[in-house]
């Protein structure tokens, strides 16, 4: 390991953060199936921040054509049923 990721190991620096409730509780959630802590993600998040210099995925603007698909009207369009998916998914 790079000598870049060596720190003191002294835990001396705290976030707060307010977040939704709901996001709070399903997020842990998801954590909790991985075995993973929440201040454990918060680390993992900050050293990938720290080697990629940006965040770890992407933020992008939508552009016109996203934005137009997103905000698509979809309802009266006809819903494929379980076997008809699973007959186009085998075909490709």
């Amino acid at each position: 390991m790079s000598s870049h990721w060596v720190y003191n190991n002294i835990m001396d620096a705290r976030i707060n953060a307010r977040i939704e409730s709901e996001l709070k509780s399903s997020g842990e959630a998801v954590l909790e199936q991985l075995g993973i802590t929440t201040t454990d993600y918060i680390k993992l998040m900050f050293r990938q921040l720290v080697m990629r210099q940006g965040l770890p995925f992407d933020v992008k603007i939508p552009n016109a054509e996203t934005i137009a698909a997103l905000e698509e009207d979809v309802s009266d369009k006809p819903k494929l049923s379980l076997a008809e998916l699973k007959a186009r998914h085998k075909s490709l």
